[in-house]
């Protein structure tokens, strides 16, 4: 349970991991012990049969009483939306919002023109600054949970699009940890806390 200090302090925590490392059942019990009101931001679109029947799980799996506020592209208009319901936000999950987000670029030729990594992860990183600013300026003190991937671990990409798509989440997995009071790391189904290993760090 969270303490009367921390329930007036706006506070951002970002969990990070491969693929079924446990990032979403691991957000979603710091949310339900926290015994405060969720909401709950789904950044998912049924594109194939495999992502409804993902879709469909989490929403099975999730508490009823927990708003839900399906939103693929407008982060900072879903926070709002969540925020006016509830102490916490949990957003889930940054990867998907990004893969939305590239997908809706007008002009994603990334093999003809390289710069577009470049040009599109400032553009990405300004959507993830409305987020923030928008945490930070709410009146009411709010704490966000945010899920994503950490991609940067495996082999080179073989598409100019995956690369970038890699290179870009990196990025604004950086932006979101500096912002955050804690990071966490979900190794099977286990939290490390490196914001916390990186501040104790020393030679």
């Amino acid at each position: 349970m969270r303490n009367r200090e921390d329930e007036a302090t706006t506070r951002l925590i970002l969990i990070l991991g491969g693929a079924r490392s446990g990032k979403s059942t691991f957000a979603e019990r710091l949310a339900q012990n926290s015994g405060c009101r969720i909401a709950f931001i789904a950044t998912a679109t049924a594109g194939d049969e495999d992502m409804r029947l993902r879709i469909a799980h989490h929403r099975a799996t999730r508490p009823a009483i927990w708003p839900t506020i399906e939103e693929p592209l407008d982060l900072a208009a879903a926070f709002e939306r969540a925020a006016a319901l509830a102490d916490i936000v949990l957003l889930d999950c940054m990867t998907l919002w990004l893969s939305n987000w590239l997908l809706a670029q007008a002009d994603s030729n990334f093999e003809a023109e390289p710069s577009l990594a470049d040009r599109y992860s400032d553009m990405a990183l300004l959507e993830i600054d409305r987020l923030l600013a928008l945490l930070h300026q709410n009146e009411v003190p709010k704490t966000l949970l945010v899920v994503s991937n950490e991609v940067g671990l495996g082999i080179h990409p073989d598409y100019a699009i995956s690369r970038a798509y890699r290179d870009i989440l990196g990025r604004v997995n950086q932006r979101l940890a500096a912002s955050a009071q804690r990071v966490y790391l979900m190794v099977a189904g286990l939290a490390v806390d490196i914001k916390k290993l990186h501040e104790d760090a020393s030679l």
